[in-house]
């Protein structure tokens, strides 16, 4: 894939996962797909297959109120792109969550993502406050 192509591969998977379009995100993973959350985050774990990606957006939407996703820029090399993005969440006292994503891809489709969080800090705050409003 070109540069131009991979850039573009992102953003698509980016809009597939925000509408749902679930059917459409499986066709952009390779079958082992993997993506790896970090044990420091509530959402902590490996997840793998074509429908990684709508395990954890639901179990991530779940546990936590976001209410956008704004994306900074993508870069890419050889066979990986990384997207800094951060998380705005629904109650606006909850500070962004500030990340990196790493894709990489095989044979035109993404095989693996792998977050990097700068501060696990907000994600954690952010599900506490959801479990909070759901305990209250």
């Amino acid at each position: 894939m070109t540069s131009e192509e991979m850039q573009q591969f992102v953003v698509d998977l980016y809009a597939a996962t925000g509408v749902g379009d679930w059917d459409k995100v499986s066709t952009m993973l390779t079958d082992d797909f993997v993506c790896s959350e970090a044990d420091t985050l509530p959402m902590k774990g490996l997840y793998h297959g074509k429908n990684a990606l709508r395990e954890l957006y639901t179990k991530v939407m779940g546990m936590m109120d976001v209410a956008g996703l704004d994306v900074v820029e993508t870069t890419v090399g050889k066979d990986h792109a990384v997207t800094i993005l951060s998380f705005r969440f629904a109650d606006p006292a909850l500070d962004r969550a500030h990340l990196c994503e790493l894709f990489r891809f095989r044979d035109g489709k993404v095989c693996e993502i792998k977050p990097y969080y700068y501060d696990p800090a907000p994600i954690v705050a952010a599900c506490a406050a959801k479990a909070a409003a759901a305990t209250a």
